[in-house]
């Protein structure tokens, strides 16, 4: 079921969107793998997720899942509830137990989305989850131009991964720890998507 849907929906997407992937050589065959991304619209989830067949899983606020029919399908999807105010921890556990059970993991670490297409600082949660999960993180840059809209051009490149072994704290990891770490995945993010920047500005010239 989950093939079928991930194939029916990059052909919608192809469709609705100029949509093209770079780096696709970096994405591991098997799951149990964080795609830290930047963070663009909506549909961020969707793109990450569509060239790659191992399956996935992903956070996506509680009132997301009150329409049954949408619950259900993004459920297939991945997508597991986070209760706004229930505890840093519990996503945190919850996010180790999927990648413990060989799910990739979509984590946007900004938090929220860019209005303007820049990269923020990103939160320390991707690195303590990576770190405690000991799995190799792969940066993912999406971009487009402006907002998100039909036909737009929407490249998603995939970096190559961040090993485990560069991403290893104490059991009790201090503040400066957890900041370098998080540092380190950011830079990987920010270099795809400035690149890409760059390109738009060297075409436009």
């Amino acid at each position: 079921m989950y093939t079928i849907i991930r194939y029916i929906i990059l052909f919608i997407y192809k469709i609705v969107y100029n949509l093209s992937f770079e780096g696709t050589e970096n994405i591991p065959k098997d799951g149990g793998r964080i795609f830290a991304s930047n963070h663009r619209s909506y549909a961020d989830p969707v793109f990450i997720c569509l060239p790659v067949k191992a399956r996935f899983a992903y956070m996506a606020k509680e009132e997301l899942f009150k329409n049954p029919f949408f619950s259900a399908l993004i459920r297939i999807m991945g997508a597991f509830p986070v209760v706004r105010g229930s505890g840093d921890m519990k996503v945190i556990d919850e996010s180790i137990a999927r990648l413990n059970k060989g799910r990739n993991l979509v984590i946007f670490p900004e938090g929220t989305r860019s209005k303007d297409g820049k990269v923020g600082r990103g939160k320390t949660g991707v690195a303590l989850i990576a770190a405690k999960a000991n799995v190799d993180v792969v940066p993912v840059g999406i971009v487009f131009e402006g907002k998100l809209k039909f036909r737009r051009k929407v490249v998603v490149k995939y970096g190559k991964p961040i090993s485990a072994g560069q991403l290893q704290v104490s059991d009790n990891p201090s503040a400066s720890e957890l900041k370098s770490l998080k540092t380190t995945i950011m830079t990987s993010i920010t270099e795809l998507v400035e690149g890409e920047k760059s390109l738009h500005i060297i075409e436009k010239g």
